[in-house]
């Protein structure tokens, strides 16, 4: 039985509890590390290695760190940088931040010298921490960047600290900082699919707390599972799945560190392997699980699967299903909430759908005047935050007022993506509000043309973007990924076109479809059409859009 079993009750009903001051090391992660055995984490790579740890141990260690960290005269309030991998390094220096009040920021291994330096200039950074492969963009820019007093690093090597080595030599005995509950904790640079990147600031006690609904309820996570979240730990959603939300439940989380590109079948053969309870997908993930012979593999523990990131595609959904029987629930949200918006365990999937919204937030359909939409209209994807601030939004963009204010209209927050709500309160996402295609006088969402376009064998990975067009304005242009067997050719143009056509409304359909190799994305692995539309318009009009 999940978790929740009445979603309308449980959404009427719950209220988050917020203590004025909160510590998640002290107050959630040392209760389960009461049990010296309880198991926190099982961790494996591509060679065979495996590690276990228990909640006891990673406290411990998260002890030390935060003990070695003072000694370097970093301090509450103070900004550190973590490029790691899956490396259980990187949860023993995030938790040692937060028991010590450090402020700490993740950053993805696939960040260029260019990115680290803004990252660090602008967050006024005084550390980072990376590995061995990471290690030269950071010397590369090390000298323009008179903030950065200390470089450790994973391993060994000269000019900067091992942490290994240096945490060895202190306590495990720490008073956790008694860190108030809007005191900042973390900052997310977002992912920036326009423009550059923000700093979203979570505090202590609402991201954490904000969580619980992400662990519990969504992740369905109860102390007896192993959870595994395919994130990588620079994207938020590592904080969501594969950090607070299992471990506020007590669940343990399964780590595959992979030195090598996204391999499908490895993924699935642990899948199968280990006794995985959970698992959380990026779409793209389950787009190429799909694309395998799925009869091969048995999952004889899974239970719950889950994917967020974008929405994903009906099809998808429906080829999982037969193959293994669990429905693939849809979740959304972003850098700068908790789970907004989910398929919880406990109602049935509209496939396509993003599901309805979670307990603790009121989130709605607006207009443009900050008026509520009815069923059926698409609006502005919204949260209610007055006349009560729901606990998980984040405080603020740090050091940008004006983007702030962008974003907080009225009693409402916009989340910059457009849907339409039905009747029976699911929600259905449209696209980004830059992204809606305007042709002809139509609004065209990207996501309804791109998951007609999938559910066509010949189709792995589709995006759908604007084109200029002198006499409608816009046209639906479409960027395709074919799927292994598949060539490019004018027939597979005119049968993707007739496919959409019968698939959605015929005025949809794609008049133009590009093929190519691949689709640009964000290193938290989305489509980025902002990229795709640029090129677009520069091709054909010599400008930006």
């Amino acid at each position: 039985m999940p978790n929740m079993v009445d979603y309308e009750k449980t959404y009427r009903e719950f209220r988050h509890q917020v203590p004025e001051y909160f510590n998640f090391a002290r107050d959630t992660f040392d209760v389960w590390a009461q049990d010296p055995n309880k198991l926190a984490m099982l961790w494996v790579d591509d060679f065979g290695n495996e590690r276990r740890f228990t909640f006891k141990q990673f406290s411990e260690l998260s002890k030390q760190t935060a003990n070695f960290f003072n000694s370097l005269g970093v301090k509450q309030g103070d900004r550190i940088l973590v490029i790691l991998p899956r490396l259980p390094e990187w949860w023993v220096i995030y938790l040692a931040a937060i028991r010590a009040g450090i402020i700490f920021i993740p950053g993805t291994t696939q960040l260029t010298s260019k990115d680290i330096k803004y990252r660090v200039e602008t967050a006024e950074t005084v550390m980072v921490i990376t590995d061995e492969d990471n290690a030269a963009k950071v010397e590369e820019i090390k000298g323009e960047l008179p903030v950065l007093k200390h470089l450790v690093i994973v391993g060994k090597r000269e000019g900067w600290l091992s942490l290994n080595e240096e945490i060895a030599k202190f306590s495990p005995e720490y008073e956790a900082a008694n860190t108030k509950s809007d005191d900042p904790a973390i900052i997310f640079f977002t992912s920036g699919t326009t423009g550059y990147p923000k700093m979203a600031v979570h505090t202590h006690a609402s991201y954490p707390i904000g969580h619980y609904i992400t662990g519990k309820y969504w992740l369905d996570l109860t102390p007896d599972d192993l959870h595994w979240n395919m994130s990588d730990t620079g994207w938020a959603k590592a904080a969501w799945s594969s950090f607070f939300g299992p471990w506020i439940c007590g669940a343990a989380i399964f780590v595959h560190h992979s030195v090598g590109k996204f391999d499908a079948k490895k993924t699935l053969e642990l899948l199968a392997k280990y006794p995985i309870t959970t698992f959380c997908g990026p779409p793209t993930a389950y787009r190429v699980f799909v694309l395998e012979d799925l009869k091969k593999y048995k999952f004889p523990h899974l239970r719950h699967c889950v994917a967020a990131g974008e929405p994903l595609n009906p099809e998808v959904i429906k080829v999982w299903k037969e193959a293994t029987g669990l429905t693939i629930r849809d979740g959304y949200g972003q850098t700068e909430t908790c789970v907004l918006v989910a398929n919880f365990p406990c109602f049935e999937v509209k496939p396509g759908s993003m599901g309805k919204p979670a307990p603790g937030y009121y989130v709605s359909i607006i207009d443009d005047e900050g008026n509520e939409l009815p069923p059926g209209k698409e609006g502005n994807i919204a949260i209610k935050v007055k006349p009560e601030r729901p606990v998980g939004l984040f405080k603020e963009y740090w050091k940008n007022p004006d983007k702030t204010a962008e974003v907080f209209r009225g009693d409402w927050y916009l989340t910059g993506d457009r849907a339409i709500k039905d009747e029976d309160g699911y929600f259905w996402f449209v696209g980004r509000a830059d992204d809606v295609i305007l042709a002809a006088g139509y609004r065209i969402g990207p996501f309804e043309v791109e998951s007609a376009l999938v559910e066509h064998p010949a189709v792995a990975e589709a995006a759908v973007v604007a084109s200029p067009d002198e006499i409608r304005g816009e046209i639906v242009k479409a960027f395709v990924v074919l799927a292994p067997g598949y060539s490019p050719s004018e027939e597979l143009v005119k049968e993707l076109q007739e496919h959409v056509k019968k698939v959605t409304a015929p005025y949809k359909y794609p008049r133009e479809i590009e093929f190519i190799d691949a689709l640009p994305k964000t290193v938290s692995g989305k489509i980025r059409r902002v990229e795709l539309r640029e090129r677009e318009w520069a091709k054909k009009l010599g400008k930006k859009k």
